[in-house]
C-alpha cells in the first residue's frame, strides 16, 4: 500500500485549471470555443438519438398496422390513423394524396375510392403512367424525409473534423509564444517555459476530448439513419406495389 501511495505521489499531475490560466489569450479563446462546440455536439447527439429511437419504434408500429390491412393500402389514410414520429407516415400520406389526384383525373371521386374498403375492384382504372406519377411522388418524399433525418449531422461531422485541428492550432500558437518569450528573456530554464507549453498542450487535449465522443456519436447516428432510410425505400416499393395491385388496370 505504501509503494502504491509513493507511486501516486511521484506521478506528475496535470493541473487543467493552471494550464488554462497559463495559456495565451488565443489559447484560452480556442479552449472556450471547443467547450462551446462540445456542448453543441452533445446536444445534437442527444436530440438526434431521441428522435431516431422514437422513429424506429414508431416505424415498426406503422408497418405492422399497414401490413395488417390486406388488399387495402389506403385503409390507414381512410381511418385517419397517423404516426407522426416516423418518416414513413409522411411518405404514406403523400402517396395517398397523389393517388387521390390521379383517381380524380380519371373521373373517380377520391373519397369513394380511398374511403370505401370494398370499392377497390370498382375503381381499377389507373394506367401504368399514372402509377409512375404516384411512384415519383412517393420517391420524392422519401428523398425529402432522408434529408430531414440527415439534419444537423453536418454540424456533428464538423465537430469531429475541426476540433483536433483547432486544438493543434492552439498548441502550435502557444508553443511559439513560449519560445518567443524565452528568446526575449534570454533564459532557457525549463521552469520559465513549462507553464506556457503546458497551457499550449491543453488545447490539443480539449480538442481530442471534443472530437472522440463526437466521432463515436456520429458513426452510431449515421448507422441508425441508414437503417431507417432502407426501411423508407422498402416501404415505398411495398406501397406502390399495393397500389398497382389494387387500382391499376391489368393488361
Amino acid at each position: 500500500m505504501e509503494i502504491f501511495d509513493s507511486m501516486l505521489l511521484s506521478m506528475p499531475i496535470a493541473d487543467v485549471s493552471s494550464a488554462f490560466w497559463d495559456s495565451t489569450l488565443p489559447g484560452k479563446a480556442i479552449v472556450i470555443l471547443l467547450f462551446i462546440g462540445s456542448a453543441g455536439a452533445w446536444t445534437i447527439m442527444y436530440t438526434k438519438g431521441v428522435q431516431l429511437r422514437m422513429a424506429s419504434r414508431t416505424t415498426q408500429q406503422f408497418l405492422a398496422a399497414f401490413r395488417a390491412m390486406k388488399n387495402n393500402p389506403t385503409a390507414l389514410y381512410a381511418r385517419e390513423e397517423e404516426y407522426p414520429a416516423t418518416p414513413l407516415n409522411d411518405i404514406y400520406q403523400a402517396g395517398c394524396e397523389g393517388l387521390g389526384y390521379e383517381l380524380a383525373a380519371r373521373g373517380i371521386d377520391p373519397d369513394d375510392a380511398l374511403m370505401d374498403e370494398t370499392a377497390s375492384e370498382l375503381h381499377r382504372r389507373l394506367t401504368l403512367n399514372q402509377l409512375e406519377t404516384i411512384r415519383s411522388v412517393v420517391d420524392r418524399n422519401v428523398a425529402d424525409e432522408a434529408l430531414k433525418l440527415e439534419g444537423q449531422m453536418g454540424l456533428l461531422a464538423t465537430a469531429v473534423s475541426a476540433a483536433p485541428f483547432l486544438g493543434l492550432l492552439g498548441t502550435v500558437w502557444g508553443v511559439m509564444d513560449a519560445f518567443s518569450g524565452m528568446a526575449q528573456s534570454g533564459s532557457a530554464a525549463l521552469s520559465a517555459v513549462a507553464p506556457g507549453i503546458s497551457g499550449a498542450l491543453l488545447t490539443t487535449i480539449v480538442g481530442l476530448i471534443v472530437a472522440l465522443p463526437s466521432m463515436v456519436g456520429y458513426n452510431m447516428l449515421s448507422s441508425h439513419i441508414r437503417q431507417i432510410s432502407v426501411q423508407m425505400d422498402n416501404f415505398a416499393q411495398e406501397f406502390t406495389s399495393e397500389i398497382q395491385n389494387t387500382y391499376v388496370i391489368e393488361g
